[in-house]
């Protein structure tokens, strides 16, 4: 799903610059001369004079309680596309708790400021279509560094056009669209504020978030049981749980 899209497209853009020493070929990344630019234009300039600046007023001017609202009611509009992907997928458990918890939080949780559907048990399920087109064995693709936007692939890239542009505007107007895609963008950069120190202290912040990216897409294709490596994970499930 696009919300956590944007998670990833807002951490893209935390680190400092660093110069960095020639690598070996990503076959992931085959378009990395274009990609690094990208990553420096994200942080250096968007998140910089932007994003950042944005998301600590937003923090400053906002009490928890209005931020957890607006959360809620993101994620609320967001459910009948998770009911959707989780149908495509083969996931009719899911579907059904996507549709509960649209039915509950729109009525008795007024809209869905309130997350009444979790007090009755109904966790969120995060269904994207792109990973409905992993499911459906579609590849990875090309990693992509996208201007404005952050780390997606190919697949990914695909699946936000479906899950951002085709299903909301068969309910929502443009500017419903676009407000509910800003709500989401400062609520999902506010959240990492406290988290800048894992990229600024890495190495090679541009690899570093691309290789958190691709081990997230797999942690949530397979509903957080990814297949067990041969060599141990870099990163721990704890902090993946956390992003």
């Amino acid at each position: 799903m696009f919300r956590h899209s944007i998670f990833f497209i807002f951490f893209v853009v935390l680190a400092g610059c660093a110069q960095i020493p020639e690598e070996k070929v990503d076959e992931r990344d085959p378009l990395q001369s274009f990609n690094r630019p990208m990553y420096d234009f994200n942080m250096d300039v968007l998140d910089a004079y932007i994003l950042r600046p944005a998301a600590v007023g937003y923090v400053a001017v906002t009490p928890m309680p209005v931020r957890r609202s607006i959360v809620n009611f993101t994620d609320n509009i967001t459910a009948p596309t998770d009911m959707v992907n989780a149908g495509l997928q083969g996931k009719p458990g899911n579907m059904g708790i996507s549709l509960a918890r649209f039915l509950v939080n729109s009525t008795v949780g007024l809209l869905g400021l309130f997350d009444v559907a979790s007090s009755l048990g109904l966790e969120i399920v995060d269904e994207d279509f792109g990973q409905t087109l992993g499911v459906w064995g579609v590849g990875d693709g090309a990693y992509l560094m996208i201007p404005g936007m952050g780390p997606s692939t190919a697949r990914n890239l695909t699946g936000d056009v479906v899950d951002n542009v085709v299903l909301p505007e068969i309910a929502l107007t443009t500017p419903q669209t676009v407000l509910v895609f800003v709500l989401k963008a400062v609520e999902a950069r506010a959240s990492l504020i406290n988290q800048e120190s894992l990229l600024n202290e890495s190495l090679d912040p541009y690899i570093f978030v691309k290789d958190v990216y691709f081990q997230r897409q797999l942690y949530e294709l397979h509903d957080g049981n990814p297949p067990i490596e041969k060599e141990p994970d870099d990163f721990d499930e704890d902090f993946l749980e956390n992003l």
